[in-house]
């Protein structure tokens, strides 16, 4: 029918005037035409025979819809297209052939309308339901046609032409260039773009391998790939990709495509054999390369398959802007990793390094970035011996979200430290931050720093906990009753001005018996959007009162989940906890070598079955670790450190990794090593779990009660 396509068959191309061809060029050439307006084909106009002859010998689909009733004469090309319905449609009626789609716009009007006016027409895209096969299964398909008038010798119009050709395949590519593009918006780092960049190629082009290559930044390769038949569930695309190392000096392909800033492209042969890691490497026979083109991120993305194969003109435009799409992506990338890094860096590396580690008082912090995590904020949090003996704690806020407010949270810090081990009274040193912040304000010339803190000093000895504030929320406390029940009270401490406006903090003095646990923590963990901050204070209350335990590590997790929704701002928290007895901790450096884990779980068992923990403790818990020192290892490729903390209540480990000092490695548990299987070794065995950024990288920790009956 003119106005509808098949795809492009490569037909023998028949002598004219001989039924040599197959299909409808046999079909052509011994039809009865003079039972038709076309006439026996000894009478035809020469310039009708000629249009004909180019008709059977094209490989593109041809029809002529001739006469009035526009009667078919079409090729092989158009015979595959019309299926079933091949070969009796030639001689009939072009309405009645294709009555379906024939009063659709578009379709027979066009070609009526060429017949009458003898104006070509063209249209570089338009869709269709075609039947296609003997099935008659109608197909969606996209393609071009375009349609002329066939004249005579004496120049009058005796039919249309129609030429098309299916572009079903390249208008799918194109569309899925369009999803791409918006899939890439949505990325923030290097494993983002990789991630994004594999699925979409490997399913666009239908390969069998497909890579991901970018240069180190400092030196070097790293390369991630897919291949075809790989199983990979929701979680498996959630995991940092498994990239591989090379060095500077690295020959592979890719790197000589970014080198040279060239694309190959490898129709047949073995493009991979030098640098094959494996038999899938070993089996590409035909291979595209393509640099991405950026000047901030060096690499490439290669698409191959186990056959010959012709990369037409289309693919390779198609894959150049696929190349570009993700080379803009990834540069993306790695201005925000290295802003991310350096932010990062600066915040935390304010923050204390390490928590005083006492026999009586567990203390635990979490600090999470605001906004998109890219700039440093001013949330901060400190706790310190006192020359007394006494344990000082502290959390405030700097308003801001930049550099300065980084830069003057630390100057807040530290002077609160050194005013408090000269004088550990809350009062007093609330007093002497206020003049600091006043100063601080007066150098820079402006009246509105925002600073807020509060400030208190626990005393195990006398059971006590002493207080005051400065603009900032009230603190929590975890109270234990003799029954073994726990509820959450806020401590009533005049909240007084925020610094810098003069203000004259007073004390608050309340007990604080063992079995009882102090949070301190910043409005980001309360405040929402469209929520009062009573509510929010409500929601950490209750989530504190209901946690499993009282661990401050549990309860930093707990309270910054407390609060449904996102929030823009800073969240810090600090909790100390007042042991009943005394817990009993060990440490071990885990080197980054493969036997890692096996000592790491050598030395677990031992360690537990020493303190007299009972075997289903044991057992669980040595499970655990292994899975998180595994994933420090293959995640961060650094050495790792593993403690373990024993006390009558719960047994607490942690592992910490040091592989994300200046860069971007989110630690979730849904990263763990074993696609998957971790995460769900976590989550069933245990009963609280969490991660921790820390200044030198990442730690992630599981806590598993431990009853009483159960430790002898």
């Amino acid at each position: 029918m003119p106005g509808t396509v098949g795809r492009v068959p490569t037909p023998a191309t028949p002598a004219p005037g001989a039924a040599t061809g197959p299909g409808a060029t046999a079909a052509v050439l011994a039809h009865d035409w003079a039972a038709t307006a076309l006439g026996p084909r000894d009478s035809w106009d020469p310039a009708l025979r000629a249009v004909v002859e180019l008709i059977l010998a094209s490989p593109m689909p041809m029809a002529l819809a001739y006469g009035d009733d526009l009667v078919l004469l079409y090729n092989d090309g158009y015979a595959e297209l019309l299926g079933f319905r091949h070969p009796s449609a030639l001689g009939r009626p072009a309405g009645e052939v294709h009555a379906e789609v024939w009063t659709l716009p578009g379709f027979g009007e066009v070609a009526e309308r060429v017949y009458r006016q003898g104006v070509s027409f063209l249209e570089k895209e338009s869709t269709a339901l075609v039947a296609r096969g003997h099935s008659g299964v109608a197909e969606q398909m996209v393609f071009t046609r375009g349609h002329s008038a066939v004249r005579d010798g004496s120049g009058r119009i005796i039919g249309v032409l129609t030429v098309a050709a299916e572009t079903t395949h390249v208008a799918e590519q194109l569309q899925s260039l369009s999803q791409v593009a918006a899939a890439l918006a949505g990325t923030l780092t290097l494993d983002d773009v990789a991630r994004v960049a594999l699925r979409y190629t490997i399913t666009t082009f239908d390969a069998d391998r497909v890579s991901f290559v970018v240069d180190e930044g400092g030196g070097g390769w790293r390369m991630v790939r897919r291949v075809r038949g790989e199983l990979l569930d929701e979680v498996d695309e959630r995991l940092p990709p498994l990239w591989r190392r090379a060095s500077a000096d690295w020959s592979g392909t890719v790197a000589q495509a970014v080198r040279s800033g060239e694309p190959s492209f490898t129709g047949d042969g073995q493009p991979l054999r030098e640098t094959a890691a494996d038999r899938h490497d070993q089996k590409v026979r035909s291979l595209a390369v393509l640099p991405l083109g950026t000047s901030v991120v060096q690499g490439g993305l290669t698409v191959g398959y186990q056959a010959p194969h012709a990369w037409s003109a289309a693919e390779r435009a198609l894959l150049a802007a696929s190349a570009e799409l993700i080379g803009q992506a990834a540069e993306r990338a790695r201005r925000f990793e290295t802003q991310h890094g350096t932010a990062q860096l600066l915040q935390r590396s304010m923050l204390p390094e390490n928590l005083p580690d006492l026999p009586r008082l567990r203390v635990a912090a979490r600090y999470e970035p605001g906004v998109d995590g890219n700039a440093a904020g001013g949330d901060f949090y400190d706790a310190f011996l006192l020359p007394t003996g006494a344990l000082g704690v502290v959390l405030g806020d700097v308003a801001g979200h930049d550099v300065q407010a980084a830069a003057r949270m630390g100057q807040v810090r530290a002077a609160l430290r050194a005013l408090a081990l000269s004088d550990p009274a809350p009062d007093a040193v609330l007093a002497g931050l206020d003049r600091l912040v006043t100063s601080l304000g007066a150098e820079a010339g402006t009246h509105e720093l925002f600073v807020t803190v509060v400030f208190g000093v626990i005393d195990a000895q006398r059971r006590e906990l002493t207080l005051a504030s400065a603009g900032h929320p009230a603190p929590l406390i975890r109270r234990s009753t003799p029954d073994g029940r726990s509820y959450a009270e806020y401590v009533d401490v005049p909240a007084g001005p925020p610094l810098g406006l003069g203000g004259r903090p007073t004390t608050t003095t309340v007990a604080f018996p063992p079995g009882d646990t102090l949070l301190l923590f910043s409005d980001g963990v309360v405040e929402r959007r469209r929520q009062s901050l009573t509510a929010g204070l409500d929601a950490l209350g209750d989530a504190v009162a209901k946690a499993g335990s009282s661990d401050p590590r549990a309860l930093c997790a707990v309270a910054t989940a407390s609060v449904p929704g996102g929030t823009e701002d800073d969240v810090a928290v600090l909790a100390v906890e007042h042991a009943l007895k005394p817990s009993r901790s060990a440490a071990m450096e885990v080197p980054a070598e493969p036997t890692a884990p096996s000592r790491v779980r050598h030395w677990m068992t031992g360690q537990l079955t020493e303190w007299q923990v009972a075997e289903s403790v044991i057992g669980a818990a040595v499970l655990c670790t292994s899975e998180l020192t595994t994933n420090a290892l293959l995640h961060a490729g650094t050495a790792a450190r593993v403690e373990i903390d024993l006390s009558p209540e719960r047994l607490l480990v942690s592992v910490a990794d040091s592989g994300t000092r200046g860069t971007v490695t989110r630690a979730r548990t849904d990263t763990l090593s074993s696609r998957g299987r971790g995460l769900g070794l976590i989550e069933e065995l245990s009963d609280a779990w969490g991660t921790d950024p820390s200044v030198r990288g990442n730690t992630v920790w599981f806590e598993i009660l431990v009853p009483p009956t159960e430790q002898h």
